[in-house]
């Protein structure tokens, strides 16, 4: 088992917890639950993208390529980055299989150095946003979002929902959804002041080993993901309930919503 402090360190500096939660964890990845919803949820990327004319993507924490791969099979030019190089590597895997071409590039989403030349940019489960440990990393994602995307394109994304740990507890809703060999989650402290939700993430990982992290994740009320998205660029912003695998302009955003879809658009002049 890997002790908390010390094993987080790397050649004196010290790794955020997910940077070593996805160090060696494509496989067992590929096996949460939370992954088989990838097909429904290309279905709505699809439908929204192609009627809008939309061809050239960008999948921001795209980790084992599953929404990438899918939507450039379904006639997308896709570019995916990450952070994690054994996610990475997975992806290349799984795209060779499949008979298809993505770009794949391993970058931190807080620094982009990515041409003006996407059309289309979708960040799902939590890909990069909200993982990062202060707020302004977080708005950096953002901003570097906005400044990849084309004028009038449309930027889609999931994210935790502020409004759910204010009427439910999420470590009895996590529990709940737990399944064997998926990560467990545990001491789940969630802080009314900063809205950040802190606590055990324990995962098997590819070699069989145990890993426990502190892990530290930010919730967004709606109103506060407006205001960002403005701030950063972006108009038209309209928010959704994210429903696993089923993704719905029909699904108002509720409060036992967990996570909450967001669409919002680059608009054609910078004048908003």
């Amino acid at each position: 088992m890997l002790g908390m402090q010390d094993e987080g360190r790397e050649n004196g500096i010290m790794r955020q917890w997910y940077e070593r939660l996805f160090e060696n964890y494509a496989n067992r990845y590929e096996t949460e639950c939370f992954v088989k919803g990838t097909m429904g949820e290309c279905d709505f990327i699809e439908q929204e993208f192609k009627s809008a004319g939309l061809r050239r993507i960008l999948d921001i924490g795209c980790g084992t390529g599953r929404h990438a791969i899918e939507l450039a099979r379904r006639g997308f030019s896709v570019t995916g980055v990450d952070l994690s190089e054994s996610m990475l590597k997975k992806a290349h895997e799984k795209a060779a299989k499949a008979g298809v071409s993505v770009e794949f590039k391993q970058m931190d989403a807080r620094q982009l150095d990515l041409p003006l030349e996407f059309d289309g940019i979708i960040m799902m489960c939590e890909g990069s946003f909200p993982l990062m440990e202060t707020d302004e990393m977080n708005y950096r994602i953002l901003q570097n979002a906005c400044r990849c995307l084309l004028p009038g394109g449309i930027f889609m994304f999931t994210t935790l929902n502020g409004l759910f740990p204010l009427f439910h507890n999420v470590e009895a809703f996590l529990a709940a959804e737990s399944v064997e060999g998926n990560a467990h989650y545990s001491s789940n402290s969630f802080d009314l002041m900063t809205f950040r939700d802190h606590s055990k993430t324990s995962i098997t990982d590819d070699d069989g080993n145990t890993v426990e992290l502190d892990s530290n994740e930010r919730y967004y009320v709606p109103s506060e993901i407006t205001w960002l998205l403005k701030s950063a660029g972006f108009d038209s912003i309209e928010i959704f309930g994210a429903r696993l695998g089923a993704f719905s302009r029909d699904h108002a955003l509720r409060t036992d919503d967990y996570e909450m879809l967001v669409i919002a658009h680059k608009p054609l002049s910078n004048n908003i």
